[in-house]
C-alpha cells in the first residue's frame, strides 16, 4: 500500500512539473518561438480539458450504475466537433473579428454590447460551475484516500487533516498555480501559451493512464469476452433498461450544450484558437481522443463489479483495481491521470471565469465610479484588472470548496457534474439565436437566461443540498407552504420523470419559450440590429474592415491615455505608431479617424470586454456618441453602398460576358468572311482552268486555217472533256453546298452497309485492274444493317477507293479493305501503300478544294470529294477520319452506328 506522504509528494512533484512546462511555454511564446505551441495538435489536446475527473473516475462509476449512459458525455462533444463547419467555425470567425474573450462577452457583444446581460451570464456561470469544481476536489480527495488507503490517511504529513482540509489545500494550490500563470497578461484575448502547453501535457498523461489501466484490466481479466462472460455468470450485467430513454437523451443534449458553453471550453476552443484551420484537425482528432478515453470504461466497470468486494466505490475502480492486484505503480500512475484531469479543469475554468468577472462586473463598476481621463501613471487600470482576476480566482475556488464542504457526503460524481451542465445549458439556446436568428432581442435573451436559471436553481441546484438540510428535504417532499405542484422535483405536477430530465426539460423549455415569445413581441435597438447583422452574416463580410459606430473629436493624446491604462504603455504606443505610419504622419500629428477609434475599441475589448470598451470610449470621446438614428442611417447608407457596389459588380460581369460573346461572334464572322473569299478564289481558279482551254480551242476552231480534220477532232474532244469537267465541278459544288445547308432531300433507311461496300468495289474493279493495283480483302463483317442511303454510302466508298488509286505511285500498288463490327459500330478501313498524306496536311484534307501538295501537282480533281464524303457520312450519323493504317500510305476509316 502506498503511503499518503508518498502520494502527496508525487502530486506536488507533478504540479511542479506543470510549473516548469508552463514557465518554459511562456518563455518560448515571449521569444516568438511559437511554432510548436501554435500546432493544431496542441490546440486539440488542450480541448481535451473537457475530460475531467468526472470522465476519468465518474464515467466508470456511471457505467457500473447506469450502463451505457456514460457514453452520452462522449457522444455530445463528438457530434459538435464532427460538425465543426456548422457551429464552431462560425464561433471562431466571430471571435476573431470581434476579439471576444468569453461566452459572456459573446452574448453581450451580440445583443447591443449590453453589460447587464454579461453580468447575468457571468453570475450564472460562477454559481453553476461551483458544483463542477467541487466535483474535482471530491475526486482528488477520494483518489488520495483510495490510493493511500483509509488506514494510512491521517498519518504522516496528513496527520490531523481530514478530506475537508485536504480539499482546501488542493484548492489553495490550484489557486496559486492559476494566479501565477493564468493572470500574467492583462489582455484576455492574448493566448495563455504556458497554461495551454501544460494542459496539453496533462491531456496526454490522463489518456495514457486510463488506457494503461484498461489494458491491465483486460489482461488480468482474460480479455474482453472473458470479463463480460464472468460478469454474466455472476449475475452482473450492464444495466440497459434505461439506455436510450429520456435521461439518456437528456444527458446527450446537455453534453452538446456543455462543449460549447462551458467557460473553459469556450476559452480553449474559441479564445485560444490562433488559426481557424486548426478546427479541421480538431474535427477528427478530438473525437478520436474521446473514443480512446471511453474504450476501456465498460470493461473496467464490469471487472470491478465482479472482482472487488461488495460496497466498493465504483467511481474509484480505476485506482482500486490495480491496488487489489498489487500493482501500486500502476495505481499511482492512474492517480496522476485523475489528478491531471481535475487540475486542468480547475486551472482553465478559473482563468475563464476570472476574466468574465473582471471584465463584466468589476470593470464596469470602475468605469461607473471613477473618472477615466488623462491622469495617473497610465498603469492603474491594468493593475486593477490583474488584481481583479486574481481575486476572482480565489473567489471561484472558494465557492467550489464551500459547495464541496456542504455536499461532500454525496456518493457519486456524475450527478454533481450534471448539475453544472444543466446550469450552463441555459446559455445554449441564446447562443444559437445569437449566431443564426437575426430578430432575437436583448430583452428576450436576458429574460430567457434568467427564467431558465431560476428554474434550474429550484429544480436542480436546491435539491443537491437535500442530504445536509432538513428544510430542503421537507421542501422536496411537500413543496413551499405545502403547495405540492411547486415541489422542485415535481414542478407543475409533472411527476415520474428522472430528476435530471425533469430539471432540464422545465428549465430549457421555459428558456426557449421565453426567448421566442419575447423576441417576437419586442423590438431591437439600433446597435442590436447592427451587431445582429455582423454575427448572422459573418461569412458574407469577407475581409472587409469592421464598422465603427463611435466617432468624435477626441485627440490622440486622450485616446492614448485610455489605451495606456488598459493595454499598457508599450502596446498602446505600438498601436498608435502603426496608425501614424499607415496615415503617413508623425505620431504626434495623428488625427484619430473613426476607423482608428473602431480599431482601438476592438483592441480594448480584447482586454476588458466589448461592453466595457464601448462604455470607456464613449466616455472619453467627448460628444462622440452618434445617435441611434445616425447609426442606423450610417448602417443603411453603408448597406446601400454595398448593395449598389454588388449590383455594379454584377452588371460589369454581365457586360464583360456580353463583350466577350460579341468579340467571339466578330471573330467567327471574320473567319466566315475569310473562308468565303478563299472559297470564291478557289472556285474561280478551278472554273478558270477549263474555261481557258475551251475558249482557246474555240477561237482556233473559229479560224480553221490550215488545221486538218484530225486536229479539229482533237480540239473538239478537248472542249467536250473540259466541259464535262466543268459541269462535274459545278455539280459537286452544288451538291456540297446543298449538303452543308441541309437542303438536299435525305431519308435514312435501313441498308446493308456491307452490300454497299461490295458494290463500290465492283464499280471500281475496272479502274483497279487498269492501274494494276492488287486488292487485299482482310477481315470482313457479315451483313450489317445501318441507317443511311445506300447510293450515297456507295459513293463514299467509291471516292475513297478512287483516291487510293489516283494518288498511289508505288511500283506495286496495293489497296487493303477491311470491315468489322466493334462496340456497336460498323467500321470500314480503306488503306493503300501510296505516298500517304504529310502530317502538315492532315488537318486540311477534309477542307474544300484541299488536295494536298502531291495531288495538286500530279492529279486532276477539284478537291471536293473528301469534303462531300464527310458530309454524307455525317448525315448518316457517322464519321469519316484519317487514321494510322496497316500500310505505308493513307488509311480512311468510315464509322456508322449499327442498328439494334
Amino acid at each position: 500500500m502506498l503511503s499518503a506522504d508518498f502520494v502527496i509528494a508525487t502530486a506536488v512533484g507533478y504540479v511542479c512539473l506543470l510549473f516548469v512546462l508552463a514557465y518554459f511555454g511562456d518563455r518560448r511564446a515571449r521569444a516568438n518561438k511559437k511554432s510548436f505551441l501554435h500546432s493544431p495538435w496542441v490546440y486539440t489536446l488542450s480541448i481535451s480539458v473537457y475530460c475531467t475527473s468526472w470522465t476519468f473516475y465518474g464515467a466508470v462509476g456511471n457505467a457500473a450504475r447506469s450502463g451505457l449512459e456514460f457514453l452520452t458525455i462522449y457522444l455530445g462533444p463528438t457530434l459538435v466537433f464532427v460538425g465543426w463547419w456548422f457551429l464552431l467555425r462560425r464561433l471562431v470567425r466571430i471571435s476573431h473579428n470581434q476579439r471576444l474573450t468569453s461566452v459572456a462577452d459573446l452574448l453581450s457583444s451580440r445583443f447591443g454590447k449590453s453589460n447587464r446581460l454579461a453580468v447575468l451570464v457571468t453570475c450564472i456561470a460562477v454559481i453553476g460551475i461551483a458544483p463542477y469544481i467541487a466535483l474535482q476536489l471530491k475526486a482528488v480527495t477520494s483518489s488520495i484516500q483510495a490510493v493511500a488507503g483509509s488506514s494510512e490517511f491521517g498519518q504522516g504529513s496528513l496527520a490531523g487533516i481530514d478530506d475537508v482540509g485536504l480539499a482546501f489545500g488542493i484548492a489553495a494550490g490550484m489557486a496559486l498555480f492559476t494566479i501565477l500563470f493564468g493572470t500574467r497578461h492583462v489582455d484576455a484575448k492574448e493566448q495563455h501559451h504556458g497554461v495551454v502547453a501544460a494542459i496539453a501535457f496533462e491531456a496526454v498523461v490522463k489518456l495514457t493512464a486510463l488506457v494503461a489501466v484498461g489494458i491491465f484490466v483486460v489482461y488480468v481479466g482474460g480479455g474482453f469476452e472473458a470479463i463480460f462472460s464472468r460478469a454474466a455468470e455472476m449475475g452482473v450485467s450492464t444495466p440497459t433498461a434505461n439506455s436510450f430513454d429520456d435521461r439518456w437523451l437528456t444527458t446527450l443534449a446537455l453534453s452538446v450544450a456543455a462543449i460549447v458553453c462551458l467557460p473553459r471550453q469556450f476559452q480553449v476552443t474559441v479564445v485560444e484558437n490562433s488559426d481557424e484551420n486548426h478546427l479541421r484537425t480538431a474535427g477528427w482528432a478530438f473525437p478520436a481522443y474521446m473514443l480512446l478515453m471511453s474504450l476501456f470504461i465498460l470493461p473496467i466497470a464490469m471487472f470491478g463489479l465482479t472482482s472487488m468486494p461488495a460496497g466498493s466505490n465504483p467511481d474509484m475502480f480505476a485506482l482500486t483495481l490495480p491496488i487489489s492486484q498489487g500493482q501500486d505503480a500502476l495505481a499511482l500512475f492512474a492517480f496522476i491521470g485523475g489528478f491531471s484531469s481535475a487540475t486542468s479543469m480547475i486551472i482553465l475554468e478559473s482563468i475563464a471565469l476570472s476574466i468574465m468577472v473582471s471584465n463584466h462586473i468589476i470593470m464596469p463598476l470602475v468605469l461607473r465610479y471613477s473618472a477615466v481621463g488623462p491622469s495617473g501613471d497610465g498603469q492603474g487600470v491594468s493593475r486593477l484588472l490583474l488584481v481583479a482576476r486574481r481575486f476572482s480566482i480565489v473567489l471561484i475556488l472558494s465557492l467550489g470548496f464551500f459547495y464541496f464542504f456542504f455536499t461532500r457526503d454525496s456518493n457519486a460524481l456524475a450527478p454533481i457534474g450534471l448539475i453544472s451542465f444543466t446550469a450552463i445549458a441555459q446559455f445554449f439556446p441564446v447562443v444559437l439565436a445569437a449566431l443564426f436568428w437575426r430578430d432575437a432581442s436583448l430583452k428576450a435573451a436576458t429574460a430567457a437566461i434568467a427564467a431558465g436559471f431560476v428554474v434550474w436553481v429550484w429544480c436542480s441546484f436546491l435539491p443537491s443540498f437535500e442530504s445536509v438540510s432538513p428544510q430542503v428535504s421537507l421542501l422536496l417532499r411537500e413543496g413551499p407552504w405545502g403547495i405540492g405542484w411547486l415541489r422542485p422535483q415535481a414542478l407543475f405536477g409533472l411527476e415520474g420523470l428522472d430528476p435530471l430530465t425533469h430539471a432540464a426539460v422545465w428549465s430549457l423549455t421555459i428558456n426557449v419559450a421565453t426567448l421566442t415569445i419575447v423576441s417576437l413581441f419586442t423590438t431591437q435597438s439600433a446597435l442590436e440590429r447592427i451587431q445582429a447583422t455582423l454575427f448572422v452574416d459573418v461569412f458574407r463580410q469577407g475581409s472587409a474592415p469592421q464598422g465603427n459606430f463611435v466617432r468624435g473629436s477626441a485627440t490622440a493624446n486622450d485616446l492614448f491615455f485610455v489605451a495606456e491604462r488598459v493595454l499598457g504603455e508599450r502596446r498602446a504606443a505600438a498601436i498608435f505608431e502603426t496608425a501614424a505610419r499607415e496615415s503617413g504622419v508623425d505620431p504626434d500629428m495623428l488625427e484619430p479617424s473613426s476607423e482608428f477609434i473602431g480599431k482601438l475599441e476592438r483592441e480594448l475589448a480584447g482586454s476588458i470586454g466589448a461592453a466595457s470598451a464601448h462604455v470607456m470610449l464613449s466616455k472619453v470621446v467627448s460628444g462622440s456618441d452618434v445617435s441611434l438614428e445616425e447609426v442606423m442611417q450610417m448602417a443603411e447608407e453603408n448597406q446601400q453602398v454595398i448593395e449598389y457596389s454588388q449590383q455594379l459588380e454584377k452588371t460589369s460581369a454581365e457586360l464583360r460576358s456580353t463583350a466577350q460573346k460579341l468579340e467571339d461572334a466578330n471573330a467567327q464572322l471574320r473567319e466566315l468572311d475569310s473562308q468565303k473569299d478563299e472559297f470564291l478564289s478557289q472556285v474561280s481558279h478551278e472554273v478558270r482552268t477549263p474555261m481557258t482551254s475551251i475558249r482557246s480551242f474555240s477561237e482556233i476552231l473559229l479560224d480553221p486555217g490550215d488545221i486538218d480534220e484530225g486536229q479539229k477532232q482533237h480540239f473538239v474532244s478537248t472542249i467536250h472533256q473540259e466541259s464535262l469537267r466543268l459541269t462535274k465541278l459545278l455539280d459537286e459544288i452544288l451538291d456540297l453546298s446543298a449538303l452543308e445547308r441541309g437542303e438536299r432531300t435525305w431519308d435514312n433507311v435501313p441498308i446493308d452497309a456491307e452490300a454497299a461496300l461490295d458494290r463500290a468495289l465492283r464499280v471500281c474493279d475496272g479502274m483497279l485492274r487498269q492501274r494494276g493495283m492488287r486488292v487485299e480483302l482482310g477481315e470482313r463483317a457479315p451483313a450489317t444493317m445501318v441507317e443511311g442511303d445506300a447510293d450515297r454510302l456507295c459513293q463514299v466508298f467509291i471516292n475513297l477507293v478512287s483516291n487510293a488509286v489516283k494518288y498511289n505511285d508505288a511500283e506495286a500498288p496495293v489497296l487493303r479493305v477491311t470491315s468489322s463490327v466493334k462496340s456497336g459500330n460498323y467500321v470500314v478501313d480503306i488503306a493503300d501503300n501510296g505516298p500517304g498524306i504529310p502530317k502538315a496536311e492532315r488537318k486540311l484534307i477534309f477542307e474544300k478544294f484541299a488536295r494536298g501538295q502531291h495531288g495538286a501537282v500530279e492529279q486532276s480533281g477539284a478537291g471536293l470529294g473528301l469534303a462531300i464524303s464527310r458530309q454524307i457520312v455525317a448525315r448518316m450519323s457517322g464519321s469519316l477520319d484519317l487514321v494510322p493504317g496497316p500500310l505505308p500510305g493513307a488509311c480512311f476509316r468510315v464509322r456508322l452506328d449499327v442498328m439494334p
